[in-house]
């Protein structure tokens, strides 16, 4: 049976890249700077650049200073928040999926890489998991692609968001641009889509077989080393073939078989 270790060498690549991925997606998600709005007021916001991410929004001021924060004020909002346009509202639940379903694939991949290496009875099974490993990561990609995709879309028609005033935002700002988080969410996805392709790419060898074969009757013949030897020594003729003869020889070494040359004069 060939060493299968030497055969997931694509899908050991996808693993780390796949933990690059699913780091970068965690990340993302977490990150304020999904938005960067340019605003003309900066009586507030001071700095004149607000960044909004899908679970809060901050901006630098020197008026407005939240508590822990020397010079930022930042506001949270959640599903329940009316305002919030689709796309953030969207955004909450695929990225929160994609990191749900980017550990369970990685967790199957896991566990298809430990049979490999560890050689369990399951190896015909190893494919099905490095399968469901897969599907698994390239959902959490897709998750991660219509969340970013869908933001950036809102970014470059400069969509804007109906804050209250609580918020110290405006509805609409001069400029916005995509911000990083969205950029860390891309580089993110495309990790985790290739990951995902190569775990689904994995195929047993062509001659891998771990079924239990019986014993032919040429192998039976050798399975009692001193029952050969006795054989022989007493010219036995019970042999199949020459080739018997030639390996039962081989077999009892140091032998003086006379046995084997009057047989092998009659084969020739």
């Amino acid at each position: 049976m060939p060493n299968l270790a030497h055969t997931t060498y694509l899908q050991i690549v996808g693993f780390a890249i796949s933990t690059l991925g699913w780091i970068l997606g965690s990340i993302s998600t977490g990150l304020v700077q999904w938005r960067v709005w340019h605003v003309a007021n900066t009586t507030l916001i001071t700095s004149g650049i607000a960044w909004i991410g899908i679970w809060r929004t901050c901006f630098f001021s020197h008026i407005l200073v939240s508590p822990n924060l020397k010079t930022m004020y930042c506001q949270q909002f959640s599903v329940m928040d009316s305002f919030i346009p689709r796309e953030i509202f969207v955004a909450q639940g695929l990225m929160l999926v994609a990191i749900i379903l980017g550990a369970a694939g990685k967790a199957v991949c896991v566990f298809g890489l430990k049979n490999v290496f560890q050689g369990t009875n399951h190896e015909p099974r190893i494919p099905h998991w490095f399968t469901t490993g897969g599907i698994l990561i390239l959902l959490s990609s897709i998750s991660i692609i219509i969340s970013v995709a869908w933001n950036m879309h809102s970014v470059v028609n400069n969509f804007s968001i109906p804050f209250p005033s609580t918020f110290g935002m405006p509805s609409n700002p001069e400029k916005q641009e995509v911000g990083a988080a969205i950029s860390v969410g891309v580089v993110s996805a495309i990790l985790l889509f290739t990951s995902g392709i190569f775990f689904l790419c994995y195929r047993l060898p062509k001659d891998f077989d771990n079924r239990v074969h019986p014993i032919s009757d040429e192998d039976s013949i050798f399975s009692d080393g001193e029952s050969i030897c006795s054989g022989l020594q007493g010219n036995s003729r019970s042999f199949l073939s020459l080739k018997h003869y030639l390996n039962a020889t081989i077999h009892c070494d140091g032998i003086k078989n006379e046995a084997f040359v009057w047989e092998l004069e009659d084969q020739l």
